[in-house]
């Protein structure tokens, strides 16, 4: 039974996100409520998806289905995250697959320093 004390977390936007978001939303029309339920988690404290090794920050990546492509979580989107602080979670980069195969931890590294200056 969830309580008042659930810990509630503030999901930030980065600008990459934003532009990426905004490019995809012209291709894929249901993007934005394919993404809703990953972000009610984050904020519900949740923490869903992979961790990403290989940098200094506490980064993790989740699949999430893409309801215009009909190609499952595998061909869906990958939208990467960082755990700031406990109670701050910013939205670093979403790509689809079918663009994009993966992406580095040295992108991740420079989005992350461009958020923190």
């Amino acid at each position: 039974m969830p309580t008042d004390e659930s810990p509630q977390v503030e999901v930030i936007v980065s600008r990459e996100f934003k532009l990426a978001l905004k490019y995809l939303s012209k291709r894929y029309r249901r993007i934005k409520s394919d993404v809703q339920p990953i972000i009610d988690e984050l904020e519900a404290g949740e923490k869903p998806g992979d961790r990403i090794q290989g940098t200094d920050s506490i980064v993790y990546k989740v699949r999430i289905k893409n309801t215009d492509a009909q190609k499952g979580k595998s061909g869906g989107y990958r939208l990467i995250y960082y755990v700031q602080v406990e109670s701050t979670i910013i939205l670093i980069t979403i790509y689809s697959k079918s663009d994009q195969t993966d992406i580095s931890a040295e992108e991740i590294i420079q989005i992350i320093e461009e958020l923190e200056e």
